[in-house]
Formats: structure tokens, C-alpha cells, sequence
């Protein structure tokens, strides 16, 4: 195989935790067993930009059983699981390049070797993968058919190419897809976020005041979860609509100038640039942590709280303490990049069965209408959202009613009323 990894010695102990997150991947194993007898892949080429985790193990698994051709580098340089590497390179023939704490000249490296597979199908979580294929390979565009995307960032960027007419091959927005959204961000990020943070410091959580900026799917997530353990917290918001929503939730809704006073750890959840400036910065109390859990590393300025601080030093693995002029001390984790993967594992295997499904429904899909889709960002077909809840509650022993005829046929009609 054509790898770059860090140490191949480690396949041993990566295949047992891919073993243990396949446990809790009944709805992707389905698939699996689906994809097994059908091929709906062979032939195809997937080039794979995700986080090189113990259930992105798994997706390219079911990839392969499709008969597709994987090649996976990672999308972000702290969340790649090195022994998951090793063991996709060493043991399921999955052309791999990644290595975890690499710097941006081996990440995008990574991104090119690659996309030197000659992709049919992208995969990206964050469209790094897709933004270098465009800006240096536009000659290699015409060979995709299609490609999906994993997470709110990346669709952002996306849909800003299809609106300027740079998007060359249409692309599905899993992030979009209720049965993702709604669950891998809300529960997912939430627990991971709080587990990264908790991983860190070892701080107690009851009695702290959280601030969380942002109250998206992730926000909402984050949120709950550090109530849930006894923090106070406050949620910043630029929305008056989700901000309304936070306030009914019974969160305290501050704007972040005001937020920054008393906040005791902050977390970034917004997919914006700079949301934690200096002005936030110099308001804060000694002790403050921050921590992001948006995908890319731009929404807490790191240079801006280099400036301010006089010393840095690193006083535990993941935490670095920036002490001010004036003898506070403000302490960034994991270098202000995704906290649940840089300093945890990221979200639970449970969660993420129903975002991987998405994916690997996703990719058959496009490889089934290659022909019929625009050069637009899509949505996630209904079916296939329906066909994954309705698998998620199989795997969980639950079932479900049905609509009787007479319903179907009132709900169909103008005519009932009063």
C-alpha cells in the first residue's frame, strides 16, 4: 500500500478499537452486509478527507465491501488515532496518509497524494479536499462525478463556490441531513466537547460558568451537556432568533464583551472566524480556558493572545497558559483546535453510525444519478434520511406506528375540516 503514517507497529491496537466502535455501528454494519452482496461501488474511486478515527475506520470498510477503491488523508493535523492509521494501511488495504500532530506542509501533502488517486467521488469534512482539487488540479475536476460533505464548515465553503460558479461536480451536504445534524451535532459535539475539555484540565464542571458561543445544532449540544453537569451557563449568540431560543431554553444570553467578565471556561462552537478577540481577551478574569470545537482553528485568536501575554508555557498535555502583564492567566486548549478530537476521541461510535450511514448511502446514490445532478451543493434525498432513522431504530429494538389509509387519505386532502 501507498501510506504515510506514523507507526505501522501500532495496526494491532488500532484494529481492536475499530473493533470495539463497530459494536456500536449496527446501522452502517447493515449497509455493510447490504453492500457486500451488491457492489454498487466497484469500480469507484473515493478519495476520503475525514478524521482519521476509529468509526471513519469503519465507513471505509463499508466503502470497500461496495467495492469502491479508498484513499483517506486526514482533515484535521490533531485528530488523527495513529494505531486507526496503521491498521487501515496495514491491515485493509486503504491507501493512507496520516499522521497526528502533522504541520500544514505534510497536512496538504497529504491532501495531494490523495488526490493523486484520481478520484470518481471526494468525501470531505471541512472542503479542504475539495478547495485544493479546484485551486490546483481544475484539469482533474471533470474526473469527479460527485462528493459529499461531513460538516457545517465545509458546507459553508461549498455553497460559496456553487454561488460564485466555482463548484465543478455537485456535491450532497450530509452535514444537512436531519439524521445527522440533529443528532451527531447536538448529541455528539456535545458529549465529546465536554469529555475533551474535562480530559485537559480534570476540572469540575458544577458550579463554573460556561460560556458557549454560538447556539447552533453543536451549541445547543454543548450547552445542554454542561448544565447537565452542574455548570452555569451563558450562551452568546449574533442570531435573535436562536438567541430568543437560548433565552426560553433558560440559558443566560449575554453579548460576549459582557459574557467575557465572568466566564470562567469558553467554548467556540460558531464556524466563524475570530470570535474570541483581544477585547474579549483583556476582560477576562485569571483562570479563564478557552476551547473550540468549531472545525477550523480561526475562531479563538491565538495571535491576538500571543500579543497580550508575556509568557506561554505548556503546563499539561493539550493546555498552554498564557500569562498576562498583569499576572492573569488565560489557558488555551489544544492549540484553539477541535477540543473533543485534539485532546479526546470525538464523538461517540453510536452517534456517528447515523452520519457515516448518511455517507456511504450518499456516495451509492451519486454513483446512481452521476448523470441527472447539477453542479450545486445538494440536500440529502428524504429517503435516504428516513431509510437511516428507520435502521437506527431497528438496531435499537424500537418500534414504531404507521399511518392507517384513512390517515394517509386525510392528511392528502383539502376537503376535511372542522
Amino acid at each position: 500500500m501507498d501510506c504515510d503514517v506514523r507507526d505501522l507497529g501500532l495496526a494491532e491496537k488500532g484494529r481492536g478499537r475499530i473493533d470495539w466502535a463497530s459494536r456500536e455501528m449496527k446501522v452502517l454494519s447493515l449497509i455493510r452486509e447490504r453492500f457486500e452482496k451488491e457492489r454498487p461501488l466497484a469500480g469507484i474511486r473515493v478519495a476520503a478527507c475525514l478524521h482519521v478515527t476509529t468509526e471513519t475506520a469503519n465507513l471505509l470498510a463499508t466503502l470497500r465491501a461496495g467495492g469502491a477503491e479508498v484513499a483517506v488523508c486526514a482533515s484535521n493535523p490533531l485528530s488523527t488515532q495513529d494505531d486507526v492509521a496503521a491498521a487501515l494501511c496495514d491491515q485493509d488495504g486503504i491507501d493512507t496518509y496520516a499522521i497526528r500532530g502533522e504541520d500544514q506542509e505534510t497536512y496538504y501533502g497529504h491532501i495531494r497524494s490523495v488526490l493523486d488517486h484520481h478520484p470518481h467521488v471526494t468525501m470531505d469534512d471541512g472542503a479542504d479536499l475539495v478547495s485544493t482539487l479546484h485551486k490546483e488540479r481544475p484539469d482533474q475536476v471533470a474526473e469527479v462525478i460527485g462528493g459529499t460533505e461531513e460538516t457545517t464548515t465545509g458546507v459553508i465553503r461549498l455553497r460559496a463556490m456553487a454561488q460564485d460558479g466555482a463548484l465543478g461536480y455537485p456535491i450532497v451536504a450530509v452535514n444537512d441531513a436531519r439524521t445527522k445534524h440533529l443528532f451527531d451535532n447536538r448529541f455528539g459535539t456535545g458529549q465529546s466537547t465536554i469529555d475533551g475539555i474535562v480530559r485537559a484540565t480534570n476540572l469540575l464542571l458544577a458550579g463554573r460558568v460556561v460560556v458557549v458561543c454560538g447556539y447552533g445544532m453543536c451549541g445547543r449540544g454543548v450547552a445542554s451537556r454542561a448544565r447537565g453537569l452542574g455548570a452555569r451557563v451563558v450562551v452568546t449568540e449574533v442570531s435573535p432568533v436562536v438567541a430568543l431560543e437560548a433565552a426560553m431554553e433558560g440559558y443566560e444570553v449575554l453579548p460576549l464583551r459582557a459574557a467575557a467578565r465572568t466566564g470562567e471556561i469558553f467554548v467556540t462552537v460558531t464556524g466563524d472566524t475570530s470570535v474570541i478577540r483581544g477585547e474579549h481577551l483583556e476582560a477576562m478574569k485569571d483562570g479563564a480556558v478557552l476551547a473550540n470545537s468549531g472545525h477550523f482553528d480561526v475562531e479563538i485568536d491565538r495571535k491576538a493572545l500571543e500579543e497580550l501575554s508575556v509568557e506561554r508555557r505548556r503546563i499539561r498535555e493539550h493546555v498552554d497558559e498564557y500569562r498576562m502583564p498583569d499576572g492573569r492567566r488565560i489557558s488555551l486548549l489544544a492549540e484553539g483546535r477541535l477540543v473533543n478530537l485534539a485532546a479526546a476521541e470525538g464523538h461517540p461510535a453510536a452517534v456517528m453510525d447515523m452520519s457515516f450511514a448518511n455517507q456511504a448511502l450518499c456516495v451509492e446514490w451519486i454513483v446512481k444519478q452521476r448523470s441527472a445532478l447539477e453542479k450545486a451543493v445538494h440536500t440529502v434525498p428524504g429517503d435516504i434520511d428516513d431509510e437511516v432513522a428507520r435502521l437506527k431504530l431497528q438496531s435499537m429494538g424500537i418500534d414504531i406506528d404507521e399511518l392507517t389509509p384513512e390517515q394517509e387519505a386525510y392528511l392528502r386532502s383539502w376537503e376535511h375540516g372542522t
